[in-house]
């Protein structure tokens, strides 16, 4: 039985061991701290080479989007998991398929070299230390899956004069909670996910709140149209069928459509498909009501304050810096992996392709516009199945090729360290799902099962549209599929409504027919993506 090494026990780390385990191989998972999780195990402080997350923090994917393909989350779940339902999600999955035997908890890992025979074997020797015994130690593997994640290692800025600043000044991967801010006039620098979610979260206690950007952002909120989940409506097949102009174009009238983004100073040089989006629902109200004030970029500090590239100035007791994270993976040497600011050659960002044997992948270095549980998922499924044998890579100029067009997509996106390893989500995923077999047919789909066919054509790609064929099939697949928005609104519903079919309104007599929530999803798709149209037109 091949012995694969596993770099870490996240979100990656535990897919990665069910799925050794359901291709018969036999994992050795390496966790240098005490319990599972990674980013989303949380600590009250932070720790230097350990993604974090902040005590308020909320998952900006929805709860079915996030999910493994083959294990739904409790219906009872929130539809946007704070931090301690996501751990508690990972433990549930953990506990449901016995993985927890198969990690080595408070251990890491310090070397990964390849084996002096590894031209003939494509073996790698993992070099270990052992918090509990305090001993280092060496042993082969077959296979190595890198599934440390790259929210580790801070990247800090360079102003001038940063270091002349006397408040305090911290990277947003320690920042915890704004009580340690409390009445203190704060700069928040970023304009990411990270650096509007603690803007907001200090807006509740500092006394005032700025934030700084270099270029603006489109912000999305998670809540949808009709209240729907944001990313369970986008995330759909037949909207991908549109021009990238068109669905650009569409995302834009949408942000501004919440808020308009000129008046509140947010508007980007750059179009929405352009960068990442940053997902908040509550940055307009605090703009609106004055407890967030939106500034251009840093120009330079002085001991007291912050000069704009306006020519303002501000005095600030305290700088938080949201600006990003330098992607590293100091066990392996540069000549396996090599990462430049951010920046890798890494065939479907995850073999190194000059490697003579398949035999490490790395996992979950990608940022798609979407979860990235699904995606370490179905990237550890095809790792197994090559490094078994079953499936194949493309010759080296076919990965370079790919590799190349990569590199191209991501040079339309806007020049910076956070979007090098950019793609979308439901075209990624098809990617990797069509090497493995286990793409969905939706042609066959239409003739076998038109009701599922409709749900995963017109319907979020919920995970486990990728467990109805093929290697790895779910028998709970369909009900997934079908139950899937059902499910993920089902916490909303703690007030008891009358389950009447028809609900009469004394005042003007009108009787109201329900209809089957499964077809008024459908309308609604619908309905958006003829508006989508109409928009462009016009």
């Amino acid at each position: 039985m091949k012995r694969v090494a596993i770099i870490g026990a996240g979100c990656s780390g535990l897919a990665a061991i069910k799925c050794c385990l359901d291709e018969g191989l036999q994992p050795v998972c390496f966790e240098s701290e005490d319990d599972i999780g990674g980013l989303w195990n949380y600590t009250d402080s932070a720790k230097y080479g350990k993604g974090s997350v902040y005590k308020s923090c909320v998952i900006n994917t929805s709860k079915e989007m996030m999910a493994f393909s083959d294990f739904p989350p409790p219906k009872h779940f929130p539809t946007f998991l704070p931090h301690k339902y996501v751990l508690q999600y990972f433990k549930l999955y953990a506990n449901n398929f016995g993985l927890l035997n198969y990690i080595n908890f408070r251990t890491s890992v310090e070397s990964i070299t390849q084996c002096s025979d590894f031209d003939q074997t494509g073996r790698w020797k993992v070099t270990y230390k052992s918090d509990n015994s305090g001993q280092t130690v060496s042993e082969i593997f077959d296979g190595v899956l890198v599934c440390t994640g790259h929210h580790t290692y801070p990247n800090k800025p360079t102003f001038d004069g940063i270091e002349t600043f006397r408040g305090t000044a911290i990277h947003s991967h320690s920042y915890r909670s704004p009580q340690q801010f409390a009445d203190k006039k704060v700069l928040v620098v970023g304009i990411g996910n990270s650096a509007v979610d603690i803007a907001v979260d200090l807006s509740n206690t500092a006394s005032e709140v700025y934030l700084s950007t270099r270029r603006g952002a489109w912000v999305i909120g998670r809540k949808g149209f009709w209240g729907y989940p944001a990313d369970a409506v986008a995330n759909c097949r037949l909207l991908f069928q549109l021009p990238r102009n068109v669905l650009q174009y569409s995302v834009e009238k949408m942000a501004n459509f919440n808020f308009d983004h000129e008046s509140y100073g947010v508007k980007p040089k750059h179009r929405s498909l352009e960068a990442h989006p940053t997902i908040n629902d509550d940055l307009p109200i605090k703009i609106m009501t004055g407890k967030i004030r939106i500034k251009p970029d840093v120009h330079n500090f002085d001991d007291c304050g912050v000069v704009f590239e306006d020519g303002s100035y501000e005095r600030f007791d305290a700088v938080v810096y949201a600006t990003g994270y330098s992607y590293k993976i100091k066990f392996l040497d540069e000549s396996v992996v090599k990462i430049e600011n951010n920046k890798t050659d890494l065939y479907k960002y995850m073999f190194p392709q000059h490697l003579k044997h398949p035999t490490l992948a790395v996992v979950g270095l990608v940022q798609a516009i979407g979860a990235v549980m699904p995606i370490s998922e179905i990237q550890c499924r095809w790792f197994t199945r090559v490094l078994k044998g079953i499936n194949t890579l493309p010759t080296l100029s076919d990965m370079m090729e790919d590799i190349e067009a990569k590199h191209l997509h991501n040079s339309m996106h806007i020049q910076s360290q956070r979007h090098t390893l950019q793609t979308f989500w439901i075209q990624y995923m098809d990617e990797i799902a069509e090497k493995i077999g286990c793409k969905p047919n939706l042609k066959r789909l239409f003739i076998d099962d038109p009701r599922l066919a409709l749900h995963c054509l017109c319907g979020p790609c919920f995970p486990a549209q990728y467990r109805l064929q093929g290697p790895g099939k779910w028998n709970g697949a369909r009900a997934s599929i079908i139950g899937g928005m059902e499910r993920s609104l089902a916490p909303l519903k703690s007030r008891i409504l009358p389950q009447n079919a028809k609900i009469a309104d004394r005042s003007c007599n009108v009787t109201y027919i329900a209809v089957p929530k499964w077809l008024t999803s459908y309308f609604i798709v619908c309905f958006i993506f003829i508006a989508l149209l109409c928009m462009c037109v016009l």
